[in-house]
């Protein structure tokens, strides 16, 4: 099987389109529910929760193609060079805010933060209860992924061990229906037995929002795109022919999914609107992975910055639109003014900057330097 040809560079403008978008949704999502802001902040952010839904969506794309390019070009998976790459890209920034959580008490957007050990072992989202530990609520996602890094190499290793990478799209269905299943289950046995209680909510975000067999969608829609596209050349070529189709077809796939969603605890919201999304998203990844698509050929460098900082600013947007909240409504700036709102997206940018400049590209420094000595380990 012949290996599919390096992605063209320009691939890469319409993921950055994505990422922005991604981290956009997100920032404007928990400014509008979580903190004061302008009255048309709420009403335009309310699907602003899907955003996580596409960083998983691309997540599953990026790193499966990496290992199935892997797979196809020397039949296995070098797993130190994997983690190699994860744990400099992901721990260094994380761990920094973490730290901050931990050390300044004042930093936190909420009152409690969940156990340090939860944090350090990525398991912060299992479990998670808002009323007790809200700080740094949004590190469940990253967690899913840290998981998703861990198990999707060991699967593909005993796939390519006991050479059945050709059902490997039955596994995902597979998985797809357990996933599902385990979201019906805690449904009925876990959630709506509070249906109706003040505490409704709490046990919705518990076991239908956080946990990980509740969220498997996107990372499985992700997958699927990069195994399509990895083994199946001849089908990639005729559908990078209609990336625009797709991206039209990514926008009707979710406004269906937004009314399904307008009551997000609902039991269609609960059950199928994760799919509903997930699948609008793969369509939309599709586009920008298509060269016939507007999106891959069109270069933006403020989406392209943006992109950049987008795991920055996923990790101290709340921090720093509490802080700045705090601190500038003493200059009588009201909190809920699109003021206050310029600012703290200037202060967010500003952090994660810092983030990026301090933190993540010495560290990513040092990662290219680690992978070219464990190249020369396996030339000598």
């Amino acid at each position: 099987m012949k290996p599919a040809p390096a992605p063209h560079s320009q691939t890469l403008y319409g993921l950055d389109h994505l990422r922005a978008l991604a981290i956009i949704l997100v920032f404007a999502f928990h400014y509008g529910r979580l903190f004061a802001s302008p009255e048309w902040v709420t009403t335009i952010s309310k699907f602003g929760w899907t955003g996580v839904d596409l960083f998983f969506v691309l997540s599953g794309y990026l790193i499966s193609s990496q290992l199935f390019a892997s797979i196809v070009q020397s039949g296995k998976i070098s797993f130190k060079e994997f983690f190699i790459k994860r744990f400099f890209r992901i721990i260094p920034a994380y761990l920094a805010v973490v730290t901050l959580y931990f050390l300044f008490p004042s930093f936190r957007e909420r009152e409690v933060p969940a156990p340090l050990w939860k944090y350090l072992t990525f398991t912060q989202n299992l479990g998670l209860d808002l009323r007790t530990q809200g700080t740094f609520s949004h590190a469940w996602s990253l967690c899913i992924e840290e998981q998703f890094y861990l198990c999707l190499p060991l699967v593909l290793m005993l796939l390519t061990y006991f050479k059945t990478m050709r059902k490997a799209g039955i596994v995902l269905l597979l998985i797809f229906i357990a996933g599902f299943s385990a979201r019906l289950f805690a449904w009925h046995s876990l959630v709506s037995p509070f249906s109706g209680s003040d505490e409704f909510w709490v046990y919705w975000y518990k076991w239908i929002y956080y946990p990980t067999y509740a969220r498997l969608d996107g990372l499985l829609t992700g997958v699927a795109i990069a195994a399509m596209f990895q083994f199946r050349p001849k089908l990639r070529e005729q559908l990078q022919g209609y990336g625009n189709y797709f991206f039209i077809a990514s926008l009707l796939v979710l406004t269906g999914a937004y009314f399904l969603c307008t009551e997000e605890t609902s039991f269609g919201a609960s059950i199928f609107g994760f799919p509903l999304t997930d699948f609008g998203y793969g369509l939309m990844v599709l586009a920008a992975i298509s060269p016939s698509c507007f999106l891959y050929r069109f270069r933006s460098k403020l989406t392209a910055r943006i992109a950049a900082l987008s795991y920055g600013l996923y990790l101290v947007h709340k921090i720093t639109i509490h802080l700045t909240q705090e601190h500038m409504a003493r200059f009588n700036i009201a909190k809920e003014s699109n003021l206050m709102l310029v600012i703290c997206i200037a202060t967010a940018f500003a952090a994660a900057l810092l983030l990026n400049v301090a933190v993540e590209k010495p560290f990513l420094k040092l990662r290219r330097k680690v992978l070219q000595e464990n190249i020369s380990e396996k030339c000598n």
